[in-house]
């Protein structure tokens, strides 16, 4: 089975985000939001233990169908990015929430084309709205972020227009939950979900939302 790499690394220290000044105005209804932050295991791994979330779904975006599977996106040729597609009730975590989770415990957001031991511009990190209230609160978010200078380095994050999001093969899906013992989420992901429950305790679902693609 293919996987994202595992050098002998440890996960980075997380970041205290300030909460967003442009709150998100949703209204009623399920919503879908796209983030693209490095190897997918964790970015779902994350999102599903957060209250509100639905849905997590690991897959790619940016890139056509074609080429959407990944021994071929992890090339890093066909313009992918391993992404997380989240349905989410704005009445339990705004839009607004989610961007602040996943820049204090997902993602660094000053790393070019990479995450932590994962290199390629399949690994960037991305924010993908799929409406414009989202476009919005997301511009003014990293623009504020930009503004609190609470990295080092500058914010390589960009905003990406949507595209098709094609489900990656099932045994991506729910990686972390059926495999927490795999050397790759004890180093790298699983300190992430640690960090969302001491940060965010809130936010936090104890149990693991499971997943996948349909007909999965």
């Amino acid at each position: 089975m293919s996987g994202c790499a595992g050098p002998a690394f440890a996960a980075e220290e997380p970041v205290d985000a300030p909460a967003a000044k442009r709150i998100a105005k949703e209204g009623a209804g399920l919503r879908t939001a796209i983030f693209a932050g490095g190897c997918f295991w964790g970015v779902e791994g994350v999102f599903s233990h957060v209250k509100g979330v639905k849905s997590a779904v690991s897959g790619y975006h940016g890139g056509t169908a074609k080429n959407a599977k990944y021994s071929v996106v992890t090339t890093g040729m066909t313009n992918h990015a391993e992404s997380v597609k989240i349905t989410y009730d704005p009445y339990e975590v705004r839009y607004d929430e989610l961007l602040r989770i996943f820049f204090s415990v997902v993602a660094d957001p000053t790393q070019l084309n990479r995450q932590g031991p994962d290199v390629g511009s399949h690994y960037r990190t991305a924010i993908v709205p799929t409406n414009e209230e989202q476009a919005a609160v997301a511009r003014a978010y990293l623009a504020q972020l930009e503004r609190a200078a609470i990295w080092d380095r500058p914010i390589v994050t960009r905003i990406e227009p949507q595209r098709t999001f094609y489900p990656a093969e099932d045994y991506h899906q729910d990686f972390m939950a059926k495999n927490p013992r795999h050397g790759y989420i004890l180093r790298w992901d699983r300190p992430k979900v640690e960090a969302l429950k001491a940060m965010f305790p809130r936010d936090w679902r104890a149990d693991f939302l499971r997943d996948g693609p349909p007909g999965a």
